[in-house]
């Protein structure tokens, strides 16, 4: 009986040390990934068909019980840069956006294709958005002259389409890891990045 409250115990150890390494290896930014269909309609029978996939892959920032992470007046986004030019909307790798179909984004057009996506914080009321061909860095030390981790090194010669989102603060809310979402806001089909109390949007369709 001895032995086997001896093999329990350092199964459990074992158990306890694999999630201690689990915990140590983990991202303090998790991953994120958001997908939408659009453009789509549904036939007599119900099925949506005719749609195009769009998708966004981003790190997820944690507030971790900090406030006012955007900080405001002239200060307003600064902190979030660490050192870069512009904000790579979201934390660690660069993020990607995915189109299969041409879009207009805040009445802007752009291309069916694969972007990275960065955004300039101009003011508690506005962003610029930004859709460019640099590639992604799989990590900080990767050497690759057409490709950025996060906005180091940025610039703007790269860009492909520059559109206005708008920003607005929303009194009692609190998003704790930072989300891009697809939705309606205001009757108009949108991309929506939510953290801490701000919520930025910009209306998204199929372009003609």
């Amino acid at each position: 009986m001895r032995a086997i409250k001896n093999v329990g115990v350092s199964l459990l150890a074992v158990v306890l040390a694999v999630g201690v390494l689990e915990a140590q290896d983990r991202p303090a930014s998790p991953r994120g990934h958001t997908a939408s269909q659009i453009g789509g309609s549904y036939d007599s029978e119900g099925s949506y068909e005719g749609g195009h996939w769009v998708d966004v892959y981003y790190g997820r920032p944690v507030l971790r019980g900090r406030q006012g992470i955007f900080g405001s007046g002239a200060e307003y986004g600064q902190g979030l840069l660490r050192g870069a030019p512009i904000w790579r909307v979201g934390a660690d790798q660069t993020t990607r956006f995915i189109t299969e179909a041409d879009l207009s984004i805040g009445g802007e057009r752009l291309a069916a294709g694969e972007y990275t996506m960065f955004a300039e914080l101009v003011s508690p009321s506005s962003w610029t958005l930004i859709f460019s061909t640099w590639g992604v860095k799989d990590n900080p030390q990767e050497e690759n002259p057409n490709a950025l981790w996060g906005a180091y090194g940025y610039t703007d010669e790269k860009d492909v389409m520059r559109t206005t989102m708008t920003v607005e603060a929303i009194e009692g809310l609190s998003v704790d890891n930072m989300s891009i979402v697809f939705g309606d806001i205001n009757g108009s089909y949108s991309m929506n990045v939510y953290w801490d109390n701000q919520h930025a949007f910009v209306p998204v369709e199929v372009a003609n």
